[in-house]
């Protein structure tokens, strides 16, 4: 880190406070200052270049310089820098991105509502879930059941949905009305012996027991991410999806699949909800929609959530909810031609190719001494690390050795994530089969690295 009292990194140091950081030991350690972006890659102020294996926070599909994303932006900028959709205005942009999206839904769908972020997104389901329950004279069917590791944001509302401790802790949370149901972990929460198909009946089991335990008449809907992302990229196993919609449709429970990491390409299918065989009543929509060149997000809802909900806004004279940035002509815009070009230069396909060489590469090294588990589809995988292969045992706290080793790996270029002690990867989906490479081969060089700290000889 630069020492300098007036250098970049002294002055963030000084004025920034930083999201999911340790306050306190980045006042000792600093931050790492990217400049820079070029494909694939991200440069630092001292002219490091690395891997950006995670897409910045699993969002940008098209890499970190497509021109064609400036220029939209750019186009719409110098013709309608800014307008909104509240009292039935609207402009082109947003009507043309909802007609998209609405259309290429995986499902019927009915209608596109626009927020900022993923967090007020699942914000704005919530608030859209309660406002429908009224509309049909369900004032008790208010609960929403998520699961634990889930994450569905940071807003108040959002993180309750959030399964993860450090969401909760000190923050009051979560707020009332909402459940969280069991982890589809097969690797670390299985009982010995069961199969994937018997730990998904058992996990459905456990759905079913607290829709009964709550009272069917007050469970409003279920969400879930199609694979789970920041809770450590916890893919389902055999027939989760299957039966835990058949205990929804039981109980005319919606489903909200939030697709803000897997929608556009991630799991080699355009939506995660393809992949697993999901029929949402509710899909969230953001990161990968605009690859986060601007901050957009969106609902799409089908007839059964929107119609309640219209007739309600005519008893009342509104619906009472917007954001002043929500549907930003300009972000709108940049969307458009972000999923023009995941569809013209096929990514979607490029993930499910490439994303299957990522996953070969990492399945190699499940037999390192660190490794207990190799996971993922397309392109998003995670490698839980472990001191101890058969009892699982992390090595000293849990998340060490995660944050060892995803240090190593930024030390040695690649700049990835450690949820606790899995190590996650999500490229952009331009990556190549030659840049994988690039990439496991330093994961690798990394985990041999720790090794000798983990299990020092003698």
């Amino acid at each position: 880190m630069d020492a300098r009292p007036n250098s970049p990194e002294a002055r963030d140091i000084r004025y920034h406070m930083h999201a999911y950081t340790n306050a306190r030991k980045h006042q000792e350690t600093g931050p790492l200052v990217i400049e820079k972006g070029d494909g694939v890659y991200v440069e630092d102020i001292a002219g490091n270049r690395y891997i950006e294996a995670m897409a910045g926070l699993w969002s940008v599909a098209v890499g970190f310089s497509e021109k064609r994303l400036v220029e939209a932006a750019t186009r719409q900028m110098s013709k309608l820098p800014y307008y909104h959709d509240f009292g039935s205005k609207a402009h082109s942009p947003l009507i043309d991105l909802a007609e998209k999206l609405v259309k290429m839904a995986p499902v019927p769908m009915s209608k596109a509502y626009f927020t900022n972020s993923g967090s007020e997104a699942n914000d704005t389901a919530i608030k859209m879930i309660w406002y429908r329950s009224n509309a049909l004279g369900q004032p008790a069917r208010k609960k929403i059941i998520s699961r634990k590791r889930g994450y569905h944001g940071v807003t108040i509302a959002s993180a309750s949905l959030t399964g993860l401790p450090n969401n909760h802790l000190s923050f009051d949370l979560p707020i009332a009305n909402i459940l969280h149901t069991s982890t589809p972990h097969h690797w670390r929460d299985a009982e010995p012996g069961e199969s994937e198909e018997q730990f998904s009946a058992r996990l459905a089991d456990d759905l079913e027991k607290l829709v009964l335990a709550e009272g069917p008449e007050t469970i409003a809907a279920f969400i879930g991410e199609p694979i789970m992302g920041a809770g450590g990229v916890v893919v389902p196993p055999a027939g989760y999806w299957e039966k835990i919609q058949a205990v929804l449709s039981k109980y005319d429970i919606l489903l909200v699949a939030d697709e803000v990491i897997c929608g556009f390409g991630r799991t080699g299918e355009m939506f995660g909800s393809q992949t697993f065989g999901i029929k949402p009543d509710i899909m969230v929509l953001s990161k990968q929609i605009s690859s986060s060149y601007l901050p957009i997000s969106a609902l799409i809802i089908n007839d059964k959530v929107f119609e309640p909900i219209a007739d309600e806004s005519n008893r009342i004279g509104t619906f009472g909810h917007g954001f002043t940035g929500g549907g930003h002509p300009v972000a709108a815009a940049v969307a458009l031609e972000n999923i023009k070009l995941i569809e013209e230069r096929d990514l979607v396909g490029n993930a499910r190719k490439v994303g299957a060489h990522l996953q070969a590469r990492l399945r190699k090294l499940a037999s390192h001494p660190l490794v207990g588990e190799v996971r993922g589809v397309g392109l998003i995988a995670a490698v839980e690390l472990v001191a101890d292969k058969e009892s699982k045992a992390p090595w000293g706290k849990p998340a060490a050795l995660g944050a060892l080793v995803n240090g190593l790996l930024q030390q040695n270029g690649v700049i990835s994530r450690n949820m606790g002690d899995a190590i996650a990867f999500c490229p952009p989906l331009i990556i190549t089969e030659a840049q994988v490479d690039a990439l496991v081969d330093t994961f690798e060089r990394s985990l041999d690295a720790a090794l000798p700290q983990v299990r020092p000889q003698g």
